[in-house]
Order: C-alpha cells, then sequence, then structure tokens
C-alpha cells in the first residue's frame, strides 16, 4: 500500500466529537471545517427542506455571538466563510490567519452550544430558502436539472426521492418547537466531525477544541433514516417541462455497486471512459463526431459531489442536451450504442490508465484547492472520510483501492451495472412556443 504521507492526527472527545487535525506549516493559515451528519436525504418525512434551512439558520447568531458577528469577525480576522448542504452532511468552513484559529472555534463551538434558534430567524430564513428555490430553480433554464428531477424517478424510499430543496409546504408549516427540536437532535458533538488544517501544532489544535467543544452535552444519538434502495428492476421513466430552455434534455441515472466495494472501483474507471470532458467517449461521439447532442457531461454522483463524498446510494447520470430536430428516443438509442461498447469490448489498457491517471490528478487539485478556502479539498475529504468511515487517515490510501483494476473488470463492472432495468430516465421537455 502506497500512501501520501499527509499528516494526520485524530481524536474523539468524551462526547462524541470527533477531532482531526492535519499540520502544514507552509504558510500561516488555518482551514476550520465543521460537518453534521445531517443532509437532504436524512432529514425526517415532513420535515423536507430543513437541512437546508439550517444551513441558512446557523449564520443567524447565537448565544455569545449576536446576529451577523460570526460574519464580521471572520471577515475582520482577514478570513473568509461558508457553507453547504449535500446528501449525507451539512458543513461550515472558515480559512482565517493561524493567529484566528481559536476565535473561529469558540465562534463554531457557540453555535453548536446555543444556536439562536428564534422565530424571527426562522421566519426571515424560511423566505430566504424560499427565494433561492426560485432564483436557482424555477427562474433558471434546466434550473435543478437533473439532480432534483431524477431521484424522485429513479428512487423509492423518500429519503432518496424527495424535493431535496424541500416542499415549500413543508417549509411553511414548519414551527419553532420543530426547528428547535431539529437542531436539538443533529447538531449535536456526537453527530459532527471538526477538522483543523494548516499551520497549527496537533496537540495545540486538540487542546483548544477540547476547551471550547467539550463542555457541550454530547446529545441524543440521532435516528438514522433507511436510506437502503431495493434493485429497481426496472427501467424507470419520468418527464418534466422546461418552461425556459429550447433544446430537450435528457437524465439518465444507472445505481451504483456500493461505495468502497471492489465493483464499485471498476465502475468508476468505467464512469471515467465515459464522462472525461470532451475526452470521454460519450461527448466525444454524440457531440463531436455524430453531433447528436449539443452537450453531454455527466459522472458519479454529478453534479453534487463527487466519488468520495457520499454515503448511500447514488447514480451514475449522464445529462445531455440534444438537437431539437432529434426525438428523445433517437438521443437514447445513440447513447446506449456507446454504452453497449464498453459492455461488450473491454477497453485498451492505455485508456484505463489514462482515466486512473486523471482521476489521480484530480484527486491531488482537490487537495491542494481549486476552491477559494485554502486547502478545501484537503479538510473536506478528511471530514468525509471520518464521518462516513470512521477513518480521517484514508485521505492517503484511497486511491490504492483504484490501482492495478484490469481492463476486464472494468468492462464487466460495466455490463453489471450499465442496464437498462438498473436506470431512470427523465426527459426535460421545452413548453415554449407550444399552443
Amino acid at each position: 500500500m502506497s500512501s501520501l504521507g499527509i499528516p494526520v492526527e485524530s481524536h474523539t472527545l468524551p462526547n462524541g466529537l470527533r477531532v482531526v487535525v492535519s499540520p502544514d506549516r507552509s504558510a500561516p493559515v488555518a482551514t476550520v471545517g465543521v460537518y453534521y451528519r445531517i443532509g437532504f436525504r436524512l432529514e425526517p418525512e415532513g420535515r423536507s427542506g430543513f437541512a437546508h434551512l439550517f444551513e441558512h439558520m446557523m449564520f443567524q447568531g447565537s448565544e455569545h455571538a449576536g446576529k451577523m458577528m460570526h460574519i464580521r469577525l471572520i471577515n475582520a480576522s482577514g478570513g473568509v466563510l461558508n457553507g453547504s448542504t449535500a446528501y449525507d452532511y451539512t458543513n461550515y468552513y472558515e480559512a482565517v490567519p493561524s493567529n484566528a484559529l481559536e476565535r473561529v472555534l469558540w465562534l463554531e463551538a457557540d453555535r453548536m452550544r446555543a444556536l439562536n434558534v428564534s422565530q424571527e430567524n426562522l421566519e426571515n430564513q424560511r423566505d430566504v430558502v424560499k427565494e433561492e428555490v426560485r432564483v436557482n430553480v424555477f427562474n433558471q433554464p434546466y434550473g435543478g436539472f437533473p439532480w432534483l428531477d431524477l431521484p424522485p424517478i429513479a428512487y423509492r424510499r423518500w429519503p432518496n426521492a424527495h424535493n431535496f430543496y424541500g416542499d415549500f409546504a413543508d417549509l411553511d408549516a414548519a414551527s419553532l418547537a420543530d426547528v428547535r427540536q431539529f437542531f436539538r437532535t443533529y447538531y449535536t458533538p456526537r453527530n459532527a466531525s471538526l477538522v483543523i488544517v494548516g499551520d497549527v501544532d496537533p496537540a495545540e489544535g486538540f487542546a483548544i477544541a477540547e476547551r471550547h467543544f467539550a463542555p457541550i452535552p454530547a446529545g441524543p444519538e440521532p435516528p438514522r433514516a433507511d436510506v437502503s434502495e431495493p434493485p429497481p428492476g426496472e427501467e424507470r421513466r419520468g418527464v418534466v417541462e422546461e418552461k425556459l430552455g429550447n433544446l430537450g434534455g435528457i437524465a439518465i441515472g444507472y445505481h451504483l455497486p456500493e461505495r468502497r466495494s471492489a465493483d464499485w472501483c471498476a465502475f468508476a474507471l468505467a464512469d471515467r471512459i465515459l464522462h472525461e470532458g470532451r475526452a470521454g467517449r460519450l461527448y466525444r461521439e454524440l457531440v463531436l463526431e455524430k453531433e447528436i447532442a449539443v452537450d453531454a457531461e455527466g459522472g458519479i454522483h454529478y453534479a453534487a459531489g463527487d466519488l468520495f463524498d457520499y454515503s448511500g446510494p447514488m447514480l451514475m447520470t449522464t445529462r445531455l442536451l440534444h438537437r431539437p430536430d432529434l426525438a428523445p428516443e433517437t438521443v437514447i438509442e445513440a447513447y446506449d450504442r456507446v454504452l453497449a461498447e464498453l459492455c461488450e469490448k473491454a477497453p485498451e489498457i492505455g485508456e484505463v490508465e489514462q482515466v486512473q491517471a486523471k482521476l489521480k490528478s484530480d484527486y491531488y487539485s482537490a487537495l491542494d484547492g481549486a476552491h477559494y478556502i485554502p486547502r478545501f479539498g484537503l479538510m473536506h475529504y478528511l471530514a468525509c472520510f471520518s464521518l462516513f468511515d470512521g477513518d480521517p487517515g484514508l485521505v492517503n490510501t484511497i486511491l490504492d483501492e483504484f490501482s492495478g483494476i484490469p481492463p476486464e473488470r472494468v468492462r464487466e463492472a460495466a455490463e453489471r451495472y450499465l442496464r437498462r432495468d438498473n436506470r431512470a430516465i427523465v426527459e426535460r421537455r421545452p413548453v415554449r412556443g407550444e399552443k
């Protein structure tokens, strides 16, 4: 087994908070991430949109840091911050000069312990979330396509299939008591990981974390949504109206093997062969050569994440925008021929080696951080491997799982999972100009 040699130390506080420190003295900067294991599909039924709502609520002040103070203090320190919601986590992160590290941890601990969940904050942030949906989905061409359109067709269990932004009726029905209970249930030390990357001595990082987070009660063990999915056993189809765009859209999603299984590793290489940008088979054949599609992109966990930052059922998704003079079935037939070639004939060893090299290159780039938060990718993967696998050290060895996979194993994985009875198709049908 090889290792990247990234220094990683971890420690779990008595209240269950997992603390991970990765020192890097190359610049006087510290990046902090607090990841809670509550995301879109983990929110309870009847509480759709709560995970995303809380991403906003967490910036509305806490007991000792009033409204907007968290943001002002980070900015005044010369730092930047943000948060996001995904399938299986909600995260909050900051990058600051390392001499402001304790300030960041104090702020994060204060809102974990005593967020200001008030009626005023609930009402204004509920309106903010609804407006975000209007702007990003309702008023955008192909808004939410395919990441909001495909799950309700592909999945049968509510956690995986519901509207991740949240049904407006659920958001409107949310009482202050509901929201406070959600906070007490999921925003607890035992349901979180704290990651510190950068100019910090591990012993000092653990000491600061213990000083501010250890007094917070562990909280109850959160209920875990049953996100398991039975094999589909059929091709599932749906149609969604496209009110602003003029091109037809098709999204095709295939159910994946279990994360980190042998099939998953081989299938990830098949995915790369198909979706590696302009060099991928789908773009090359459908867009450049046959000119059937105007655009073709996709991949595992497209377009909400990547191979490593989810835990549970997932799809390999292809998003196609096609010529308006072509029927959707014509496009799908051409798409199927590309996939059939991979299922029937093992790729050349050079093609497999090329996507393996690109996988490594992308991973290294992510660790370095093509993000406005320094070393964001390293912080992000450490948090995900801590939350989902209980082993942040996987950041050093995860790529080993994709080495030495022969072309025939890639073909076998493609044949096993790229089946019509293992997929869902959503057509985004333009309605502009219809009478």
